[in-house]
C-alpha cells in the first residue's frame, strides 16, 4: 500500500467521448482528461458501453498508458454518464481521473468461492489491516452473473462498520461472460477469471467521502410493525393481514397515488429502530414482488422480521426528482466544496423514469457547480443508508470527493 505525499490538493478531470471508434474513443478522453488533470493520476474509473466490444482487451492497457494512472478500475455498461450527460442509446467511453496526494490507494481483484460452509470472499491484499483507518471508503464494480455483492456487504457491515461501499453493478450483458471488469492493465488469468468478481479500490487518508443515495420514493399511509412474517413474506403488519392493512391505506389515497400503487408498490424498512418519528430517508425501501390473496399476504425483495417497523412506499417521476435534489442539497450545504463526483445510478432510470433525458447526471452536476463527474447505469447500485451499506434497485448513489483533514 503507497501513499503519494501531499501536494498541491485533490484534483479531478473527467472526459466523455461518444465515437464509434475505439481508439479514437480512448484517445480523446484520455488527452482531454490527462490535459485537465496537469499529472500523472491516482486512480483512474472508465465506463465504457458495449459498443466498444468485445473483445476489451486494449482498453485498460492504452488507458493506462496515456494517463499514466496508478491505478485503473472500470466496467461496461448499459449507459453511460459523463459529465451532466447520460448516453443512453450510443458509443460512449467516459473516464474520470484523480489526483489523490496524502491518499492510500489500495486496489483489490475479489472473488467468490463456494466452500462446505456455504461461500467466502478472496482477494483480500494481504496488507490490509484488520480494521480499515478511519474515514475509509471502498469504490468497488461488480459483476453480476458471478459475484454475490449483498454478501460482500453484509460482511464489510459487520467487519468495518461505518465504512461506506459506493459502487454498481456492471450492466448491459445478457448472461455470463458478456460483461468487463477493468483492473490495471494486468493479466487476471483466463477471460473468464478476468471478467469475474469484483474489482474494488479502498481510500483513505487526505479524502472526505460523501455518499448521497437517493432511493427515489416517499412513504404513504403510515408505519406498521411487522408482526408475522416467513423470510421475504410479510403475513401480518400490527396484528392484521398485510394486504388488508394495505387495502385500508389504499382506500384512504388521493386517486394519483392509487394509480402509483397499481403501477408498482414498495416496502420501505426502518434502519433504525430507535427514533421517535421516521420519514424520507430513514427507509431501505425493496420492491414488493407478490402478493397471496388468500393468506393476506405480501412478498417483497428482502428478508424481513417479526418487529420491525416498515411503511408502504411509491415511486414517480416527481418524487423521483425531488428526493435526488433535496439530497444533493443536504450534502453540499454544510460541507466542504465537492472538487469531483461518481454517479452510479440504475438502468430503470434515465429515460425509462423520467421524461427529459440526462436527469440524474444533470441534477448532479447542477447541484456541484459541473465538477468532473463521470459513471454509468447498474445493474444494482451500492451505497449506504442509517449507516448499513446495501445493494439497490431504482437508486442514484453518488460518491462526493473533498479535501479532508
Amino acid at each position: 500500500m503507497t501513499v503519494p505525499p501531499a501536494g498541491a490538493g485533490l484534483r479531478f478531470a473527467a472526459a466523455l467521448s461518444t465515437t464509434a471508434d475505439t481508439r479514437q474513443a480512448v484517445e480523446e478522453v484520455c488527452s482531454q482528461a490527462a490535459e485537465q488533470l496537469g499529472s500523472p493520476a491516482d486512480l483512474a474509473m472508465a465506463f465504457v458501453s458495449h459498443h466498444h466490444g468485445p473483445p476489451f482487451a486494449p482498453l485498460d492497457t492504452e488507458i493506462t498508458r496515456r494517463t499514466q494512472a496508478r491505478v485503473l478500475l472500470g466496467c461496461t455498461g448499459e449507459s453511460i454518464v459523463g459529465g451532466a450527460r447520460e448516453v443512453e442509446d450510443g458509443p460512449a467511453i467516459s473516464l474520470w481521473l484523480a489526483r489523490l496526494p496524502g491518499v492510500s490507494v489500495e486496489p483489490m481483484h475479489l472473488n467468490f468461492e463456494r466452500t462446505p460452509e456455504g461461500g467466502t470472499i478472496v482477494g483480500w491484499p494481504d496488507d490490509l489491516p484488520a480494521h480499515w483507518p478511519t474515514g475509509s471508503a471502498l469504490l468497488m464494480l461488480a459483476e453480476p452473473f458471478s459475484f454475490p455483492a449483498d454478501l460482500l456487504l453484509e460482511r464489510l457491515n459487520e467487519d468495518q462498520p461505518g465504512v461506506p461501499v459506493l459502487g454498481g453493478m456492471a450492466s448491459g450483458a445478457h448472461g455470463p461472460g458478456e460483461n468487463r471488469l477493468l483492473l490495471g492493465d494486468r493479466e487476471l488469468g483466463g477471460n473468464f477469471e478476468r471478467d469475474r468478481g469484483a474489482v474494488a479500490v479502498l481510500l483513505h487518508g487526505a479524502v472526505q467521502i460523501r455518499a448521497v443515495v437517493s432511493q427515489g420514493c416517499r412513504p404513504i399511509g403510515r408505519h406498521f410493525v411487522v408482526t408475522k412474517a416467513d423470510k421475504n413474506v410479510i403475513l401480518e403488519l400490527s396484528g392484521k393481514p398485510a394486504l388488508q392493512q394495505l387495502q385500508e391505506i389504499f382506500d384512504t389515497l388521493p386517486d394519483r397515488d392509487r394509480q402509483l400503487v397499481q403501477r408498482g408498490l414498495h416496502v420501505g424498512l426502518v434502519t433504525n429502530e430507535y427514533q421517535d418519528k421516521f420519514q424520507r430517508g430513514d427507509f431501505l425501501v425493496r420492491n414488493c414482488v407478490g402478493a397471496d390473496p388468500q393468506a393476506g399476504a405480501i412478498a417483497i425483495g428482502d428478508f424481513v422480521r417479526p418487529g420491525q417497523t416498515v411503511q408502504f412506499h411509491v415511486r414517480d417521476e416527481d418524487t423521483a426528482d425531488e428526493d435526488l435534489r433535496e439530497l444533493l442539497a443536504a450534502a453540499t450545504s454544510a460541507n466542504a466544496a465537492t472538487a469531483g463526483a461518481l454517479l452510479f445510478t440504475c438502468n430503470g432510470r434515465g429515460t425509462r423514469l423520467f421524461s427529459q433525458p440526462n436527469h440524474d447526471a444533470a441534477a448532479v452536476s447542477a447541484a456541484l457547480g459541473n465538477v468532473p463527474l463521470a459513471g454509468f447505469f447498474a445493474q444494482g447500485e451500492l451505497g449506504p443508508i442509517g449507516g448499513k451499506n446495501f445493494l439497490h434497485g431504482f437508486t442514484a448513489s453518488v460518491a462526493l470527493f473533498s479535501a479532508g483533514e
